[in-house]
């Protein structure tokens, strides 16, 4: 069992030794289901909420025909839709529960960038779902390129609000000689990136329950994150951003940025926002602190029309569009601009 894992626990208090045991064989279980899916070449690639419950709500697709429906598409099955080993793995550990004469997994698999990503089952109603989806592609996309001209300076990063872990894990695996923490305020989500790291070999990865920075020490490299940015009526963690139409997390990690990252430190923040008579908000309002703190910083919309069903909701009802959007923000290096000088 890795490290990973074990870290993960311990930065919480320690349950009843049985418990633990559990726990343990779990997730070596579910490690093992990743592998097999790996190996047997399984391929899915998340789409929208809407996209997935208009594709599940047809007629042929009320039961899965094989493990891309189980595992993939979340659609409840039956014993002959899925090999038996995968099947005694799912229930070793303990991902299956009934539905009506069969069952359905309480989790996802997605692939991107060739690795294996457990997550939440859909739909992701409860409190401490663990999402990935489009923005999850994109985000991914979009920190691998600037990653590219970055890595051998890399030295300690951080990924704020890690999820499933695939910004940790990219980063991990692109800057083998970096520390990378990878923090949430949901331990579920903690528990799935110490797997999903243990399936892409990223061995350099701590997980830390963390309220944004606070409950970690020292300072960054590298901050990442893609946070949540809607108004979520149920005010679910992995959703909900607060603030001003959704940014207050964001301009959170915006503030923890220009606090922690070292001199010539990297913000690197994926995020959405409601674009209101044609003004961003948040674009002016993270500006404004990057100004005045000396950041280099640039910004575009990498995407300008998301979560679109959004604005039927009464919170955005001046909102003409959603955008996805992706900001690098540089925090000044005075040494070296003295140096040069």
């Amino acid at each position: 069992m890795s490290a990973i894992f074990y870290s993960s626990v311990n930065s919480r208090p320690s349950p009843l030794p049985g418990t633990l045991l559990t726990a343990v064989a779990r997730t070596v279980a579910l490690i093992e289901l990743g592998r097999a899916l790996r190996d047997s070449g399984y391929h899915f690639v998340t789409p929208t909420p809407a996209t997935h419950k208009r594709v599940n709500d047809r007629a042929l697709n009320s039961w899965s025909k094989g493990v891309t429906d189980i595992l993939g598409w979340s659609r409840p099955f039956r014993q002959d839709a899925v090999a038996p080993r995968l099947l005694d793995l799912m229930h070793d550990a303990g991902v299956v529960h009934t539905h009506e004469d069969g069952w359905i997994s309480a989790l996802r698999v997605s692939t991107l960038h060739g690795q294996h990503y457990f997550h939440s089952a859909f739909p992701t109603d409860d409190g401490d779902a663990v999402f990935f989806g489009p923005d999850t592609y994109r985000f991914v996309r979009a920190l691998a390129a600037a990653l590219l001209p970055l890595h051998a300076c890399v030295r300690r990063a951080v990924d704020i609000g890690c999820g499933a872990g695939p910004g940790a894990i990219s980063i991990a695996l692109a800057c083998p000689q970096a520390e990378v923490l990878a923090t949430d305020i949901n331990d579920h989500a903690l528990q799935l990136t110490a797997v999903n790291a243990e399936l892409a070999g990223a061995t350099n990865i701590l997980v830390h329950n963390s309220n944004l920075l606070q409950q970690v020490q020292g300072s960054f490299d590298l901050i990442t994150s893609n946070p949540p940015y809607l108004l979520d009526r149920g005010q679910r963690a992995y959703r909900h951003g607060g603030g001003e139409l959704g940014c207050g997390l964001s301009l959170a990690v915006v503030d923890a940025a220009i606090e922690r990252l070292t001199p010539g430190g990297r913000l690197m923040l994926y995020t959405g926002v409601a674009i209101v008579d044609g003004v961003d908000a948040f674009r002016a309002a993270a500006g404004a602190r990057l100004d005045r703190h000396g950041f280099d910083w640039h910004y575009e919309e990498i995407d300008p029309d998301v979560f679109g069903e959004e604005l039927d909701e009464p919170a955005y009802a001046q909102a003409q569009r959603i955008a996805a959007v992706w900001l690098i923000a540089t925090k000044p290096d005075k040494t070296r601009e003295t140096t040069n000088a």
